[in-house]
């Protein structure tokens, strides 16, 4: 790899790394300097790489460059000496004693405290996801813009909003005790799962930032996996879940960009090693009592990566949906279940419970009305697509709807 795609690259997978022990070093009132100190560290590599070529080793390099200036940092401001040190119960003259952690084990406790930081239920959804972007992934404000489908501005004020309560509320970057950690690893869960399905299902044209996202998920879990105290049967469901779903990246997408229907997916573009993955860790997930929606959905994902159109799939599929609407109820999930149902016992019973959901406001409601009514009623079928066309505002989906008006005889 060289120098110009290396930097970027290596800025994705350390920079959140370096971030994460500093943030744990000075705590979220001083989150800005630990994210300074960190891109500081990069535009060095950046002048200093292009100057006088690739160092050795360039991840120890960053680390040694990041150390340094962390080190500058604490000698010289005020903050050292009035919070920190004091902390630490380090003074400016043993500062050549002092190290900072950057070893392995260091790093992956620094982002998993830090996941659990900015998880506190004092914090909004959709804050905290884009917190995670940010510190633990590594991602820009404009990335994380183009994620939400929004500007750089709410980006900013968004994060700051999400930081000046971490410091009101006083969050420690910490593993809570046994209980809270319980209680928080459910939201530590959401986040994760709402951060894979903001790349999974993103309306974002950026395709390389949908995967980055999913991928930085399933990353982010595999933290929690490896360590005893959070790896649990449902982390293990979430993880399979991630897998099953990721190997259809390929599949999904043509080269210019169009969304390939189930369907019509190729399966020699699925990636096998990953839904081996997703088995392996479903059965761990199968240990113990306790059955989540990242089970079920594990499961439902799991049938969607055998192609064979048979009874027995789509009935299980079906009992799967029956389960999570019992559990967890979504107008989605009630959706998905209306097709699978169509699936396993035919139309007409699908068409009769599709019609009872009444979420006329949603476009991909009168889409799936428009499927089941297909070569069943062909004029109703393209009322219901046109009313989808409609309400739509994804250019991906407009396609697909004009598409199946064009196939109605």
């Amino acid at each position: 790899m060289v120098g110009d795609e290396l930097i970027p690259h290596l800025f994705r997978t350390e920079y959140s790394k370096i971030t994460a022990v500093l943030c744990k070093l000075f705590g979220f009132e001083h989150i800005e300097i630990a994210e300074d100190i960190a891109s500081d560290t990069f535009l060095s590599a950046s002048e200093l790489w292009g100057l006088k070529g690739l160092p050795e080793n360039p991840v120890a390099w960053l680390y040694t460059v990041a150390k340094n200036k962390a080190k500058n940092h604490l000698k010289h401001e005020a903050v050292f000496n009035s919070k920190v040190a004091t902390h630490l119960n380090y003074s400016t003259e043993s500062m050549e004693l002092f190290d900072i952690d950057l070893s392995d084990r260091n790093i992956k406790d620094s982002q998993l405290q830090m996941m659990f930081a900015i998880c506190h239920p004092a914090i909004l959804p959709e804050a905290q996801i884009g917190l995670a972007l940010r510190i633990l992934c590594g991602f820009g404000i404009g990335e994380i813009a183009d994620a939400f489908l929004t500007n750089k501005e709410t980006i900013n004020k968004r994060l700051l909003r999400a930081k000046d309560k971490l410091r009101a509320e006083n969050i420690k970057i910490e593993f809570p005790g046994k209980v809270e950690i319980n209680k928080r690893l459910e939201t530590v869960l959401t986040t994760l799962y709402l951060l894979f399905n903001e790349g999974y299902y993103s309306a974002s044209n950026n395709s390389a930032l949908r995967k980055d996202l999913c991928f930085e998920a399933m990353r982010l879990t595999h933290l929690l996996l490896e360590n005893e105290e959070t790896n649990k049967p449902v982390v293990n469901a979430l993880f399979a879940l991630m897998s099953f779903q990721s190997s259809r990246f390929e599949a999904r997408m043509d080269q210019q960009g169009e969304v390939i229907l189930y369907d019509d997916q190729d399966t020699n573009l699925w990636n096998k090693e990953l839904i081996t993955q997703g088995e392996a860790f479903l059965n761990i997930a199968a240990q113990g009592n306790e059955l989540t929606k990242y089970h079920l959905e594990a499961g439902i994902a799991y049938w969607h990566t055998i192609k064979e159109d048979t009874k027995e799939k789509w009935e299980n599929i079906l009992q799967y949906y029956n389960h999570l609407l019992l559990l967890e109820y979504s107008p989605i999930a009630a959706l998905n279940r209306t097709y699978a149902l169509s699936k396993a016992n035919g139309k007409a019973e699908a068409i009769i419970e599709a019609e009872k959901l009444q979420l006329a406001n949603l476009h991909v409601y009168h889409l799936l009305l428009g499927e089941l009514y297909t070569d069943v009623d062909n004029d109703k079928a393209k009322a219901c697509l046109e009313q989808a066309l409609r309400l739509t505002n994804s250019t991906a989906d407009k396609k697909i709807i004009v598409q199946k008006i064009g196939k109605l005889k």
